[in-house]
């Protein structure tokens, strides 16, 4: 029997684009991706995002009008994401949305991502389940990690204790205890550094396979001051952004001005890798597995700094789980979207801090 369908969008920290997974959901087996597409942002919509990080002129209507701009790339979207699986809006149940991200200010109470869901719904003729952070930290809760609870239905085993961690624009990880016990926080930068710090120098959206980086060298003085900043110490529940890991938190750090560029690069990878690597040994029980998603999976320069760290402990990537790397975040917002519809919870307060288990998300019906 042919199970319901639903899209996922998602559009993360990394400011790269919008991937757009159509997934079936059945009650026999995990869910399958049955087509995929991935919308890239223009350079000049990219720089207004990352100018919308801070506060700017005008920002109420510049939010607003980005948000409209938003809604109807996603629309194209969903739209090719159709066209070439031949299905029809009313094919599907609905659209899990997470939003791009402009603020992320849990201790004062607050998320914002923008996307205009109510747009979005009018453009495509589907119903859109969008704001999923905002009711968990209403709860008292970080409002993020929310793909612990997907994790957790997709990937714990009773057999072994696994890691997964998706590196995106912010790292994050879930630990899948054999037991039973889950757990899940924001590590700290993923790739948000790097590709500012390559943007500035040589113009590229991101150092493929870390390749610039690998021709330079790690400047330990300068890897030992940014692993001092507060946020790695603090005990989650945890999360955090571009609030904290930006331009200016990485010009801080860089007072020596004969710092060679590819090794600064060289540096912020090992940035990532020792804070992944920490937070797993210092928050995390015995940790059998480690499997990786995301578009840091993708760089062999920071798997092998991970792997030298980790020792023997496996290391993986969640393809051989049976999602791929590029689209688990995407499926991840089409299983919230599924719990959302059906009136299922979907955060975990031993995650996020919360108050309790909450439904997540906001109903735009077609």
């Amino acid at each position: 029997m042919a199970g319901e369908l639903f899209i996922g969008l998602m559009s993360g920290t990394s400011l790269d684009g919008v991937d757009a997974a159509l997934v079936e959901f059945n009650n026999e087996q995990q869910p399958r991706v049955l087509n995929t597409h991935f919308v890239a942002y223009p350079a000049v919509l990219r720089a207004e995002i990352l100018a919308l990080q801070h506060p700017t002129e005008n920002e109420l209507e510049t939010t607003a009008l980005m948000g409209n701009t938003l809604a109807r790339l996603y629309a194209d979207a969903v739209n090719q994401l159709l066209h070439s699986a031949k299905l029809s809006p009313g094919a599907i149940a609905a659209i899990g949305c997470h939003g791009q991200t402009i603020r992320h200010r849990p201790e004062l109470g607050f998320t914002l991502q923008i996307g205009n869901p109510a747009l979005l719904a009018e453009l495509t003729g589907i119903t859109v389940v969008a704001d999923f952070r905002s009711r968990d930290i209403a709860a008292g809760g970080q409002g993020a990690p929310l793909v612990p609870a997907f994790h957790k239905a997709l990937f714990a085993h009773d057999k072994v204790n696994r890691a997964v961690i998706n590196i995106g624009g912010i790292a994050n990880i879930t630990y899948l205890a054999r037991t039973g016990e889950i757990f899940g926080f924001d590590s700290g930068p993923g790739n948000m550094l790097l590709d500012a710090w390559i943007k500035q120098h040589l113009n590229l959206d991101y150092d493929a396979d870390g390749a610039w980086a690998a021709t330079g060298n790690v400047i330990d003085p300068l890897l030992s001051k940014m692993l001092t900043d507060p946020y790695f110490s603090l005990t989650p529940p945890k999360s955090t952004g571009r609030d904290l890991f930006n331009n200016k938190w990485l010009n801080a750090h860089l007072t020596n001005n004969s710092y060679q560029p590819n090794d600064v690069a060289r540096t912020l990878v090992a940035l990532t890798a020792h804070t992944i690597h920490n937070a797993l040994m210092e928050h995390c029980g015995t940790v059998d597995e480690v499997y990786l998603c995301g578009g840091g999976a993708k760089n062999s320069l920071l798997k092998r700094h991970l792997q030298a760290l980790l020792g023997n402990i496996a290391l993986s990537i969640t393809d051989d789980l049976g999602i791929h790397i590029d689209w688990a975040e995407a499926v991840a917002f089409a299983w919230l979207a599924k719990q959302c519809s059906d009136r299922q919870t979907a955060n975990l307060p031993e995650v996020t801090g919360a108050k309790g288990t909450r439904i997540l998300g906001a109903i735009y019906q077609a």
